[in-house]
């Protein structure tokens, strides 16, 4: 295999491994074989060689001072960040032998791996991992963090994880942005809708923030927060009224409309204007915007699924592009996420069948406080890679509290010292991206991409593929799986006779090529995985999963009379807590705020640049106060997981829900309640 990194200059082909929908291509400039600047590969059919500024300044945090070089051992209290620099071997030999007791004492499952998608590339997410640990016989984790309960409820109408191709939208008439700060998270989505905007198309916003995307609307729609499948039903009320339905395609393409036709005539315009805190006259013209104009397209954001609600939510929503008919044409539809084009063989590259206990017990990474704390019997190591739980995970004292057991062995392997690896044990330096080889699935458009090491390993930093490599010899394992290459790994992964639009994609398609585009097609005509084939406004299989088989609106839960429902969105320069510890990508954010209305602002006596208290029974962050027109009253947003810097507490998921959602288990960020008062006011 020709490998960059030999080569010490020049100019080298790249993927964005961060966990978001555009999976950009790459270029990478090297000097004297260090990075010296990332760009966006011009050439890609999809990004086209525009790159947001997390990946632009990537090279400030891969060389940054304060990132991980050798394995280091605490030597003080969890959370003093005391360390000591040890060897590989010894590292490897304190876990494997420390696990080995543990297997005797307590059973393999006393042993946990915690991961999630810091980097996403599939072999270092999800194989080599998988395979050490399913042999192993550790606890297995229910990854529900991010996308689970809107993906479940998507399914139940669509049947799976199949949208329109995002190329095709330059076509597309009207955009509805529901949910998304598409701007900050899907900006190629937002390239596209701007190419379409010059011939004509509207672009409409419905978020509980007027953020960026919201600002650059043609038409910007405020919504109280876990509303959003009321004002579907209420859009679906009024296109059923006015006969701006597409009855031919109902009749053909979907099961049930007839009785979804009955069901929301209880969605009237008032009605739903009460619940969602739309006005009836702009709940009336949206629901003739989106019936009169075609092609239309709605891009589905992630935030709505992060209620109690969630699932429902998205299965709602899914149902709106069925009653236009917009499936047929080109441009219209709906995304939600497109991964189930790219569905690679998850068994192959994970191996289960290398799990002899069938019944292991699984642990929902969102309960991770409660588990740590709680669960019988108990969790005795934890294994963090690809994820920061301190910061990520909701009930952040509950996590905490976890973390600081004196009697839970923890192993962080990463890019470096986070707030979840201060408690650890030991601390294993991970390697970039740009060190790794792997293969990679966007979930938004429908091209893989390989990724080939374009430099040497940091220091002494490891792959999560070498790192388990190495724990299965330590441990004895000798099962070919432990020995297969990247390259052995990539073909496994890529043959998936259930996915037709991956075939003869191979390994050595991807090296020539660097990126592939699945053979997809569209739609419609054609049989969806539903069991019936086709759009289930009326699905017999939620009936039977004790779920109404029509798409309803439910209530978040009230957990307590705090009187602002609270939402801690994403911003603009980091993902997730990846950057937050950046100083680069620091000092673009500037500072971590609360945004509130103004009225609620005046009530409270709260001025723009105050320090204000948040709280609830969960604990307290402290944040300062941007009011003004945009969020509704009663609503508070925060954007971005700042780092745990000492001296402040700004780690907003000390009051976020552990809760879980409606369907597949997923997480609540967004349904929680919180308090607001007066701290102080800032020095001029």
């Amino acid at each position: 295999m020709d490998s960059y990194t030999e080569k010490r200059d020049g100019v080298f082909p790249s993927v964005c491994s961060l966990d978001c929908p555009d999976q950009c291509g790459l270029l990478v400039h090297k000097k004297n074989g260090k990075i010296m600047k990332v760009e966006g590969d011009p050439e890609h059919p999809v990004t086209k060689g525009s790159i947001c500024n997390k990946v632009r300044n990537m090279a400030e945090r891969i060389y940054d001072e304060k990132r991980l070089q050798y394995p280091l051992r605490r030597t003080g209290k969890k959370g003093s960040k005391q360390f000591e620099r040890i060897s590989w071997n010894e590292a490897l030999s304190i876990i494997t032998s420390k696990w080995k007791t543990l297997i005797e004492t307590d059973g393999p499952e006393s042993i946990l791996p915690y991961s999630f998608y810091g980097n996403m590339g599939n072999l270092n997410a999800e194989g080599m991992d998988r395979r050490f640990f399913h042999k192993l016989g550790a606890s297995r984790l229910d990854q529900t963090i991010c996308q689970i309960a809107g993906s479940t409820g998507y399914k139940y109408t669509m049947g799976g994880s199949f949208g329109i191709d995002p190329e095709d939208t330059v076509h597309t008439k009207l955009f509805i942005m529901w949910g998304i700060n598409a701007v900050s998270t899907n900006m190629h989505q937002i390239t596209l809708a701007q190419k379409a905007r010059k011939n004509g198309a509207k672009i409409i916003v419905i978020d509980v923030h007027k953020n960026q995307t919201g600002r650059l609307a043609d038409w910007f729609i405020p919504i109280l927060p876990g509303t959003d499948g009321a004002l579907a039903l209420g859009i679906m009320h009024i296109l059923f009224k006015e006969n701006l339905v597409d009855s031919e395609f109902l009749e053909e393409w979907t099961v049930g409309h007839e009785e979804l036709r009955e069901h929301v005539v209880q969605y009237d315009p008032h009605t739903a204007a009460e619940i969602t805190g739309v006005p009836a006259e702009d709940l009336l013209k949206l629901a003739r915007m989106y019936g009169q104009t075609s092609p239309s397209c709605i891009r589905i954001g992630n935030g709505l699924q992060h209620h109690d609600n969630g699932g429902m939510c998205i299965r709602t929503i899914a149902c709106l592009p069925a009653l236009t008919g917009q499936w047929l044409k080109k441009g219209g539809g709906a995304i939600k996420g497109n991964s189930g084009y790219l569905a690679f063989n998850t068994e192959a590259l994970q191996r289960p069948d290398l799990i002899q206990n069938k019944q292991t017990r699984i642990i929902n990474m969102n309960l991770i406080g409660e588990e740590l704390l709680n669960a019988d019997p108990a969790i005795k190591s934890m294994f963090v890679y690809g994820s920061n739980p301190a910061v990520v995970a909701p009930e952040a004292n509950k996590v905490k509290k976890g973390l600081e057991r004196e009697d839970l062995f923890l192993v962080v392997h990463d890019l470096f010292l986070t707030e979840t690896a201060a408690y650890a044990d030991l601390v294993l330096p991970a390697s970039s991206a740009f060190e790794n080889t792997d293969f990679y699935t966007s979930y938004w458009h429908h091209y893989l991409h390989l990724q080939e090491p374009v430099i040497e390993a940091f220091g002494e930093s490891k792959s999560n593929v070498e790192v388990f490599r190495l724990l299965a010899e330590r441990m004895g394992f000798t099962d070919q799986a432990f020995k297969d290459t990247e390259e052995e790994m990539i073909d496994q992964a890529l043959n998936n006779p259930q996915n037709p639009y991956l075939k003869k994609i191979t390994f050595q398609e991807m090296k020539k090529k660097k990126y592939v585009k699945a053979k997809v097609k569209p739609l419609f005509p054609g049989i969806l995985k539903t069991p019936s084939g086709k759009i289930e406004l009326y699905s017999h299989a939620m009936e039977k999963a004790g779920y109404p088989p029509l798409p309803t609106f439910t209530p978040l839960v009230k957990e307590s009379d705090l009187p602002f429902l609270f939402v801690p969105g994403p911003n603009h320069n980091f993902l997730n807590s990846t950057f937050s510890n950046n100083e680069k990508h620091k000092s673009l954010e500037k500072a971590p705020k609360l945004h509130m209305n103004g009225k609620d602002a005046e009530r409270l006596g709260l001025k723009n640049g105050d320090m204000a208290v948040i709280w609830n029974a969960r604990g307290e962050c402290e944040l300062a106060v941007s009011a003004g027109e945009n969020v509704l009253p009663g609503v508070v947003v925060s954007q971005g997981l700042w780092a745990d810097t000492p001296g402040t507490k700004q780690i907003v998921n000390t009051l976020t829900p552990d809760r879980l959602s409606d369907m597949g288990g997923g997480a609540t960020f967004f349904s929680g309640r919180v308090g607001v008062k007066y701290k102080e006011r800032p020095q001029s």
